[in-house]
């Protein structure tokens, strides 16, 4: 495929909202790639690492091998996807602590949006693909309601971390960085870009690339051999997913971290939300959310006595299903 410099500029940007993308809890990076038009040449690009490259690289040069990585793609891709991952999930840190409601009405309304521009590239509907459109809603909705683990910093958890949560990473639906909070490594991982632990990073990377050489090339065979089963099992993830990112939850249970015990969160406070209880008693480092509910707005404003912010909430959803529509105008546009 021919490409012009802006055209390489745009998969950077593309790749600039697949990173910011994944660095929150509970959106999935692989959404944007899938929604901006890049997914399968991703998949197919990744999976062509190989053997056979460093073969070519022998015996036909640096340039053969280059075109048959596709490397001006995946430098351009990476190259995005790199630097906004690393400055965003610091600033996804301030306001998933700050500004709670607001950002996940953002990427409440972008996934919304993403469950009809993943669902209409099923080109033939039928029992097949309806039940497996149930089964990954139902896969997705059941992750999204698993407990979060304990930190943990061990060099080999942190190698199994990424490469566990690359594969969610380009899965359209499932967060890699909420299968991160899941295992919990998610603090880790965010402490060492905090602190530029290069050596945490380094093993979480190593993770990643073992991880997500070998899970693309099962993606590309599916997409060959079982598209439209494929694609509705995706779009199903995506429609499951929308319970991690509704914007209004009561916190279940905490972990009292200097005991180790989970308890409800309602012998810690009166309160409905562990983020609401730190900020208004200071107390910022003795739990941890281990499981929480969604509810209404009005539930969530009487049980954490705040105005739930209903109508920025409402027009950031919308903000965020229009992102979706651009972001799917520009990946339709021809090269």
């Amino acid at each position: 495929m021919q490409r012009q410099l802006k055209d390489y500029l745009i998969i950077s940007l593309k790749g600039m909202a697949m990173g910011a993308a994944d660095a929150v809890p509970g959106v999935s990076g692989g959404t944007i790639a899938f929604i901006s038009g890049i997914y399968e040449e991703l998949i197919a690009t990744i999976s062509g690492i190989n053997l056979s490259l460093f073969k070519t690289l022998k015996t036909e040069g640096l340039s053969s091998f280059w075109k048959q990585l596709n490397g001006n793609f995946l430098i351009a891709l990476l190259s995005g996807i790199i630097v906004s991952f690393v400055s965003f999930m610091r600033v996804a840190k301030y306001l998933l602590e700050h500004h709670p409601v607001l950002i996940w009405s953002f990427f409440f309304g972008l996934i919304i949006a993403s469950i009809f521009f993943v669902g209409k590239q099923i080109n033939r509907w039928n029992l097949s693909t309806i039940i497996s459109l149930v089964v990954g809603a139902a896969l997705a909705f059941y992750i999204t309601t698993l407990p979060s683990l304990n930190s943990n910093g061990s060099p080999w958890f942190l190698f199994f971390a990424g490469a566990i949560a690359i594969c969610a990473m380009i899965l359209p639906g499932i967060s890699g960085s909420f299968i991160l909070v899941i295992l919990g490594a998610y603090k880790t991982l965010s402490d060492a870009f905090h602190d530029f632990d290069f050596k945490k990073i380094a093993l979480f990377a190593g993770g990643a690339l073992i991880g997500l050489l070998s899970f693309s090339h099962l993606l590309k065979w599916l997409f060959k051999n079982y598209h439209n089963t494929t694609l509705a099992v995706l779009t199903g993830f995506i429609f499951g997913s929308l319970n991690k990112v509704w914007p209004w939850k009561l916190t279940a249970t905490v972990i009292d971290k200097e005991t180790g015990n989970i308890i409800p969160f309602s012998d810690v406070s009166n309160l409905g939300t562990l983020s609401i209880f730190e900020k208004q008693s200071q107390i910022t480092d003795a739990y941890k959310t281990v499981a929480e509910n969604s509810t209404m707005p009005s539930i969530y404003s009487e049980m954490n006595q705040i105005d739930s912010h209903v109508m920025p909430a409402i027009a950031l959803m919308v903000f965020g299903f229009l992102t979706i529509f651009i972001l799917e105008k520009i990946g339709n546009k021809k090269s």
